[in-house]
């Protein structure tokens, strides 16, 4: 099985799985357009869920920002925060109102 994902306006709307020949018989009436996406990110960088967005210039898929700081790393299509991740090993979530890593 393969995994497909509907996007319409740069968005991805739905993802479903399918073999390829499933498209050969089925009709989808409204807007969009079906594109393959892979689970390991092999092609189009990272594997499409509903709400990512689709770059069609560079044929890849990302995810919404999750913070306004944070910006978009090429070529590899990720959200890099404006301080790294800390490697002590202990748990962190981003404080934007600080641009800080918290425990």
């Amino acid at each position: 099985m393969r995994y497909f994902a509907k996007v319409h306006n740069g968005v991805v709307e739905q993802v479903l799985v399918a073999e390829p020949e499933f498209f050969e018989t089925f009709i989808d009436s409204s807007p969009g357009t079906w594109l393959e996406t892979f689970i390991d990110g092999s092609f189009r960088k990272n594997y499409a869920s509903r709400g990512f967005f689709y770059d069609a210039v560079a044929d890849v898929f990302y995810e919404p920002q999750p913070y306004p700081s944070w910006t978009l790393s090429k070529p590899a299509y990720i959200w890099e925060p404006p301080v790294p991740y800390p490697t002590d090993g202990d748990v962190y979530r981003w404080d934007e109102r600080n641009q800080r890593w918290v425990p």
